[in-house]
């Protein structure tokens, strides 16, 4: 987390989606099967309306969906899910159950859970890590897979990578919080939103004075560092985990049969824009975007073009189903 100024806007108006803490959305806690308790938002669609599940990356919550949700809601069911231990979800029986396969494993229980049949799986970063997971271990549950920015391996290492090691050390990420914590709450906001935005400054007075309400409440939990430790554990792992792995997160992506969008941002500092190059190839039936002057949460800076596109890769995903001829792609 870096704690850096905000960058000053050049002056261009430009949409920005940090969310409430609440949402104007419903939210309710729903016990899944395997024991875990999370946390749901939901943007009740119309009847019928087809179900989409948004899965938040490292840090985040439910709320870095609100307006994705807010886009999509009049067509579509949209729930968007605390993963165990994040935003208002309770951690999980055990610090093992950060994990990916873990959190994978809560997602599926929550699909199932839910009972509306396969639903269009989204997912940011980390989130969408574990959205590739559950569609290639899980495909009768995945209509389509729609990643921004997914935490996929890459071989290049990042500066801002160096700190999920770190972060992950038995009493060293305990420390490094500790320092870390010892900042007043809005310099760490302002710090993340330097890191994820493109046009930080462009977040407005209301959505910043909310976020930093949030990390405040976080720093009143005694499992959020946990839940913290565990999310660098869990991407330094997948990271590191050899190419031969069945685990291994790109093996896993050429195992997914649905249809699949990827959404990269130009100036990432997190996920690097190259890797849609390897994402187009490893994935069997895949669309892949580079939006410009974007970070690393495209659906919180630019939701409206991320819902277009989505909704895009669901008509494809349909007329496929019905036997049509696809569209001419763009």
């Amino acid at each position: 987390m870096t704690l850096d100024k905000l960058v000053p806007n050049d002056g261009q108006a430009r949409p920005c989606a940090m969310a409430p803490a609440d949402g104007p959305w419903p939210r309710e806690t729903v016990g899944l099967a395997c024991g875990t308790q999370v946390s749901v938002v939901s943007a009740p669609g119309p009847a019928g309306g087809e179900p989409v599940l948004c899965v938040h990356g490292m840090a985040g919550a439910a709320t870095n969906w609100t307006d994705f949700q807010a886009e999509i809601g009049g067509e579509f069911a949209c729930d968007a899910i605390d993963l165990p231990g994040s935003g208002w979800s309770p951690p999980p029986a055990s610090t093992t159950d950060y994990s990916a396969p873990a959190l994978a494993g809560a997602v599926t229980a929550f699909i199932e859970r839910r009972a509306r049949g396969p639903v269009h799986l989204v997912g940011n970063s980390m989130g969408g890590l574990i959205s590739v997971k559950v569609a290639a271990t899980r495909p009768d549950l995945v209509r389509t897979l729609t990643l921004v920015s997914p935490a996929l391996p890459d071989r290049k290492v990042r500066p801002l990578h160096l700190e999920f090691p770190l972060l992950g050390l038995p009493r060293v990420g305990g420390w490094l919080l500790a320092r870390a914590d010892a900042h007043p709450a809005e310099a760490r906001v302002r710090g993340v939103l330097n890191t994820i935005f493109y046009y930080p400054a462009s977040v407005s007075r209301g959505r910043f004075a909310e976020a930093v309400a949030e990390m405040e409440r976080r720093d009143t939990l005694d499992y959020a560092d946990d839940a913290l430790i565990g999310a660098a554990r869990t991407i330094t792992a997948e990271y590191l985990r050899p190419g031969w792995s069945a685990d291994n997160a790109w093996r896993q992506a050429r195992a997914v049969r649905c249809p699949v969008l990827a959404v990269y941002g130009s100036h990432d500092p997190l996920v690097s824009a190259r890797m849609a190059g390897r994402a187009a190839r490893e994935f069997g039936d895949c669309r892949v975007i580079v939006l410009p002057y974007t970070r690393h949460v495209a659906q919180m800076e630019h939701p409206a073009r991320v819902a277009a596109e989505f909704r895009e890769l669901v008509a494809a995903a349909r007329a496929r189903r019905a036997g049509d001829p696809p569209a001419v792609a763009r």
